[in-house]
Formats: structure tokens, C-alpha cells, sequence
């Protein structure tokens, strides 16, 4: 089985989340990823929780089918050999605190006149040059800069996403631009520099509300779990205390919600509600209308309904619920992945090729491949030891 990046090799400068997700991605596509770690702790997500037996939840997630390489960066002896082992490797990814891999000769300036096909990405917050290039950011502060916070929550609270959307914007976009710049390289023969910033990456994603408030226009509000602009098009509680969650599209939909699920034709031509307009200037109103019929019913009864009338609805899933999906079950989508105390069931990556299967290799423990890859430098002895030493083995 031949698999889209084997034979390519990934040295990593990671922590956290947006960096070990690219990584992993071309670690599950077969690339080689050679996780640079500090000595004794490693990455600092190894220490977020112990949710996993003991492990980090964060660091399980992100750090399948790595190779962990503990080496003190601040030891010249240990930089030279990272340098030695960048000559062997097709692509750089780091995001460590802005201008620190810069300092290290670690920049794609410093690297390229050596290594001319290497591909280097630099993930920071706010990109490599302007007025917040030095400033430090986290998934949070960028999810306020981007706005995001201003159309996510209720009406009285802004609320962040449950899960790190900045970092995860900023690693998707440095994996399908590390894909982009091997593709170019194949035609140049060079390799690429690119800058991700995490601002940008969130704010793509902020797409739709910007130009909804384009020229000045009022933002979409804050509407919970509903749609800011859609309705209905969200959470309704049945009469048994039961939470189904619906989504209308367009006016014919309207007409056939009315007509079979609430048995209320009138509804659908009412003054208040005949266009998607109205009845989102008069949710209160309809959300009223919508509750008093499902209070009849219980959460299977309307599920029953809006699937026999084709419209769209969802359960409203914990963790538990996702875990024992059942759509992923008959799809097969877990597979087990070794971890230092043993195998736990990991997501397999999104899309299904027939030609190949995913890496799904073991999560590494600190350091557990230095001795290795230190000796495939092949370094001379002096420097083998200094480097042996400052990485504790």
C-alpha cells in the first residue's frame, strides 16, 4: 500500500494544538513527523488534564504516528544537530513563541541557501510582520480579536466554542498549504515559505458574519444554539423534555413543516410568517406557536414527524452519544492507537480513499526516539555525546 506522503519527512518545533494537528494529518497521510519535544516534560499539552488513563486528552487527539525527539534547544550542540537533521527532511513546521525559531537560525531565510527544497511553516498568532506580529496569542484571545465572540453565546453572554476553533483554523490551513507547497515544489524543484496566521485563518471562517455586516450593517445577533438568520433553524423542546434540533432552508420547506409536522396549514400563509424575514423578526412569536405543538408530543413522536416530511433534524448529542454514534459505528470510523498505557479508540481522519488506509500509529511517549534518530545523524562521537547528555539519556 502506497500512501499520498510516504517518503516524506517532517521535523516539527510543536506544542499545544495548532502545529501537532497539521502535523498529524501528514503524519495519518504517511509522512514522517519527528516531534521535537523538550527534555523531562516534552510538549506542554502532555500536562492540560489526565483524562485519557492518565494522559492528556489535548495530546492523545494530536500526536498519533509521531516519533518524539527530546532535545534542549538552548544547547548549541543540540541546534547543530537539529540543523544536520533538517538536511534530511522535506518539511519545517513550528509555532513557538513569535520570533523564537527566528533566533535559532531557524528561519526560513537562514535555512534556504542550505537547504533549498526544504519547506518551511511558521504558525503565530498574528503572522509575521505588522503591528501585532510580537504579541502572544492563544486560541481564546484570538476567538475575541476575530470576532468570533461577538456572534457566539445568548443575547446577555458572549460565549467561546467549546473547542479550539483558532488553533484547528490555523492547522488546517498550514496542512493544505504544506500540501500545496510539495505539490509546487514537484514542478520548481524549491521549496516554499509559509506564514500562517491564526487571526487570519479564524477569520476566514468569519466569512459569512462580515459581510452581513458589511458597510456598517448590524452583526448577526446572538442566538444560542439557533441560527442568527434562519428560522426556524434550532433547539425545540418536546413534551416529555426532550430536545430535537430542526432546520428549515428555504419556503417550500416552510409550507411542509407547517402542513406534517404541525398540523397547522394555516401557519404557513399567517402575515407573520409567510417569508424567512418575517419569521425571523417575529421568532418569539412562531418559537411560541412551535412549542405549544410539540408540548403534545414527545422528542421521538416529532423526530417521527419531521423525518416522514423530509425535514432536516438532529439528536442533540453529549460525548457519550458521540462515542456510540451510531452512523459511525456502521461506518466503521474507530480504530485503536497505541499510547503509552496502552490502545484507546481514536477517530479515523475524515474521507475515504480506496487506494489507501490511514497511518494510525502510536501515540509516542517523551523521547521515546531520540536514541534512534540521534544515531541515524551518525554526529561525531564529541558532539553525539554533548547531545546525549543535554537530552538526558
Amino acid at each position: 500500500m502506497t500512501r499520498p506522503l510516504d517518503g516524506i519527512t517532517v521535523v516539527s518545533l510543536e506544542h499545544a494544538v495548532a502545529a501537532p494537528f497539521c502535523a498529524r494529518q501528514l503524519a495519518d497521510l504517511g509522512a514522517r513527523v519527528i516531534k521535537v519535544e523538550r527534555p523531562g516534560s516534552g510538549d506542554f499539552a502532555r500536562g492540560y488534564d489526565s483524562r485519557v488513563r492518565g494522559q492528556s486528552s489535548h495530546f492523545t487527539w494530536l500526536n498519533r504516528n509521531k516519533e518524539s525527539l527530546a532535545l534542549d534547544l538552548k544547547d548549541p550542540a543540540s541546534l547543530e544537530a537539529l540543523k544536520q537533521l533538517l538536511g534530511t527532511a522535506d518539511v519545517l513546521l513550528q509555532n513557538l513563541a513569535p520570533g523564537a525559531a527566528a533566533r535559532m537560525g531557524l528561519s526560513y531565510e537562514a535555512l534556504h541557501a542550505a537547504f533549498p527544497r526544504l519547506i518551511v511553516c511558521d504558525i503565530s498568532g498574528y503572522g509575521d510582520n505588522g503591528p501585532y506580529r510580537d504579541k502572544k496569542a492563544y486560541d481564546l484571545l484570538i476567538q475575541s480579536e476575530a470576532g468570533f465572540l461577538s456572534v457566539t453565546g445568548t443575547p446577555e453572554t458572549p460565549s467561546k466554542s467549546g473547542i479550539s476553533v483558532a488553533d484547528i483554523a490555523a492547522g488546517m490551513y498550514a496542512y493544505t498549504n504544506i500540501l500545496s507547497a510539495l505539490l509546487l515544489r514537484g514542478k520548481t524543484g524549491e521549496g516554499s515559505h509559509i506564514d500562517v496566521s491564526m487571526l487570519e485563518a479564524l477569520g476566514e471562517w468569519m466569512g459569512y458574519p462580515m459581510y452581513y455586516a458589511f458597510e456598517g450593517a448590524a452583526p448577526p445577533p446572538r442566538t444560542g444554539a439557533s441560527h442568527a438568520s434562519i428560522y426556524p433553524y434550532g433547539p425545540f423542546v418536546a413534551g416529555d423534555g426532550g430536545t430535537v434540533m430542526l432546520g428549515l432552508q428555504n419556503e417550500r420547506e416552510w409550507k411542509v413543516f407547517c402542513d406534517q409536522v404541525l398540523l397547522a396549514p394555516a401557519l404557513a400563509t399567517d402575515a407573520r410568517f409567510d417569508s424567512n424575514a418575517k419569521r425571523n423578526a417575529n421568532r418569539a412569536e412562531l418559537q411560541a406557536e412551535i412549542l405549544r405543538i410539540f408540548g403534545s408530543l414527545n422528542a421521538s413522536d416529532v423526530v417521527q414527524r419531521l423525518d416522514e416530511a423530509g425535514i432536516a433534524n438532529a439528536h442533540v448529542n453529549d460525548m457519550a452519544g458521540l462515542w456510540a454514534h451510531p452512523q459511525l459505528l456502521a461506518r466503521q470510523r474507530f480504530a485503536p492507537v497505541d499510547t503509552p498505557v496502552g490502545a484507546v479508540p481514536a477517530l479515523l481522519p475524515p474521507g475515504r480513499n480506496n487506494q489507501y488506509d490511514y497511518r494510525m500509529d502510536a501515540v509516542p511517549a517523551v523521547g521515546e526516539h531520540t536514541a534512534a534518530i540521534l544515531d541515524a545523524l551518525q554526529l561525531p562521537a564529541d558532539a553525539l555525546a554533548a547531545v546525549r547528555k543535554a537530552s538526558g539519556l
